[in-house]
């Protein structure tokens, strides 16, 4: 069987953390979690540490750890964060020959405070990104890919036409959606009709269908795609393909460094092995082991496991629908 062919089309990050065990201090008022800094103020950090990120750079990148074969297509600008960008994705191995370079785009950008126990607060400039009226992503990148992998477009017109241009030229989509294809919700859940696998956390289901334990969610979630997972950070997961349903407990209890990308770890992990013919069960195994080493390392993609990984057991039950 060839190797399988994922494209992902979505924003680029560059990240910066900042660690300072003095100064970034969790508190608490009235149950709300906080962060405090004196105005007026040279302050000094411990240390300083650069890193790409981005929803679907960092799917990108197991993609291509797991010797899929792993295409990127975006709009990005010609700056220092952009070449950047394009740097790590291509050491990696990604094709980036999709990728647009104009001085009207821009990556986003994110400064992340760190805290002890993985906890932050993010800083983040949006960017300068494409919409749906610019009509410069290079849409034939998908005519010969098994997949795409969508996440944090940006722009719910945007995702509308890729997904149909995927589901035109016979392309399966897998879709993780951010925060501004959750504020269309209704637009989101037509879209999710073309959508092969829909991979969210609990919170973000709550807002698609109804319900209040992760396996109801995930039932009514197939109402709109044939396979849905959805994730409960250390609570761990569900995923149902109208078949089995799987629950999956936490894959290693390991001291957690930083979170910033065990989503996406956990999404695209999950694809790289359902890609290939594994099944639900193994797939949410290499999911959870995925996201589990990204928590351990500062940044999103230090973490990504490569090929031929040795696994280990953990929590998992799967049963009958």
């Amino acid at each position: 069987m060839a190797e399988p062919t994922v494209v992902t089309i979505g924003k680029a990050t560059q990240d910066v953390f900042l660690k300072s065990t003095g100064l970034f201090e969790k508190l608490e008022h009235k149950g709300v979690m906080y962060e405090q800094l004196p105005i007026g103020q040279k302050l000094d950090v411990d240390d300083v540490i650069f890193a790409t990120g981005g929803n679907v750079t960092n799917a990108a990148v197991t993609f291509a750890r797991q010797g899929l074969h792993s295409r990127y297509a975006w709009c990005i600008g010609k700056d220092i964060a952009s070449e950047a960008i394009l740097r790590e994705l291509d050491n990696e191995g990604v094709d980036t020959t999709h990728v647009v370079q104009s001085d009207q785009y821009r990556p986003s950008y994110s400064t992340i405070l760190m805290l002890e126990g993985g906890e932050r607060t993010i800083l983040n400039y949006k960017g300068k990104m494409p919409t749906a009226k610019s009509h410069d992503i290079d849409f034939n990148v998908i005519e010969s890919a098994d997949w795409v992998y969508l996440s944090a477009l940006g722009d719910i017109d945007l995702l509308e036409e890729i997904v149909s241009y995927a589901v035109k030229h016979h392309v399966k989509v897998m879709l993780n959606p951010a925060g501004a294809e959750l504020k269309e919700i209704n637009k989101l859940r037509t879209i999710l009709e073309d959508v092969e696998v829909l991979a969210v956390n609990k919170e973000e289901a709550k807002q698609i269908v109804s319900g209040e334990v992760l396996d109801e969610l995930a039932r009514h979630a197939l109402h709109y795609c044939p396979v849905v997972i959805i994730s409960d950070g250390p609570n761990g997961a569900v995923a149902t393909d109208g078949k089995t349903i799987v629950t999956a407990g936490m894959y290693e209890d390991i001291p957690v460094v930083d979170r910033t990308g065990g989503g996406d770890a956990f999404g695209s992990g999950f694809l790289s092995s359902y890609a290939q013919g594994k099944s639900l069960k193994d797939s949410i195994i290499f999911a959870s082991a995925n996201s589990t080493s990204v928590v351990t390392k500062i940044g999103a993609k230090e973490g990504i496991l490569h090929k031929d990984v040795e696994l280990h057991d953990m929590p998992i039950t799967e049963e009958p629908m």
